[in-house]
């Protein structure tokens, strides 16, 4: 059965966090995931996602503190800021209640592409080593951040394996893929024991994914019939409002989904 988050990174973006929660149990979701939480307390995140029976699934580690970052995972000679600000998103994701993060990798910039990988490996060894939690690699697509580490699924899978822990997994977010590598149906396959977590979002506009050239219609039922027990992540920007916007569930799921599950698709 599908089930679907909210990404309250690009939901109701209009609101502060608490309300965006409140407004994503409003709506009828049981499950958020979140970007950089970080300048509202873990606890209160906690409390606001218990009161209103969400699960937080996950958040992205910092983007690093000096200008143009975008992640320090695989950034050479930023070893001990990774770590430090890795143990920081780590005791975050604990007090909130989160079960996955989001390792950022960062924009390589003119590091050789041998070296910014072994930095990943040992930083994500590092990770690896101080959680049980699932940590998530999303290969990101150059036109929307040119210069960033990787941006096929194979890249970061070679990376995941030559890790070998067994909580590393993969992020799919249809919408990067999509504009990366194509053939998402048979990515998604190919991919899915590795796979850890499911976005979507309209290519090419990142909006509502019921307009641009992806058959989300196929996509859902590729990923509804396959083994995937996880959640399919909202993270789109919402053309107007979000709450109007949402109808996309209404028009886009096909008719067996609708008899079977509501209108958020639980």
């Amino acid at each position: 059965m599908l089930r679907f988050s909210a990404n309250l990174g690009f939901l109701w973006r209009d609101l502060d966090l608490l309300a965006r929660i409140e407004a994503a149990a409003d709506a009828g979701f049981k499950a958020i995931e979140l970007h950089w939480p970080y300048s509202t307390e873990a606890r209160q995140v906690r409390e606001k996602c218990e009161e209103h029976g969400i699960e937080l699934l996950g958040l992205n580690t910092h983007v690093g503190e000096r200008q143009g970052d975008f992640g320090l995972g695989a950034l050479p000679g930023r070893e001990k800021e990774f770590q430090a600000s890795f143990d920081t998103s780590l005791s975050y994701a604990k007090e909130a209640g989160a079960t996955a993060i989001h390792v950022m990798a960062g924009l390589s910039g003119a590091a050789g592409r041998k070296q910014c990988a072994e930095t990943l490996r040992r930083n994500l060894q590092y990770a690896a080593q101080r959680t049980d939690l699932t940590l998530l690699l999303e290969p990101i697509n150059q036109r929307d951040r040119p210069g960033y580490f990787y941006s096929t699924l194979s890249d970061a899978a070679e990376i995941a394996t030559d890790v070998g822990a067994a909580n590393i997994k993969l992020m799919f977010d249809v919408y990067h893929i999509a504009i990366s590598e194509g053939d998402v149906t048979r990515k998604l396959q190919q991919f899915l024991p590795a796979i850890g977590h499911i976005q979507i979002a309209a290519v090419p506009s990142r909006a509502e994914p019921d307009e641009g050239e992806i058959d989300y219609r196929h996509i859902l039922t590729t990923v509804d019939l396959s083994a995937y027990e996880g959640w399919v992540g909202c993270e789109y920007i919402p053309r107007t409002d979000t709450d109007h916007g949402l109808r996309w569930m209404e028009t886009l799921l096909p008719a067996t989904f609708k008899k079977t599950n509501d209108r958020r698709g639980h």
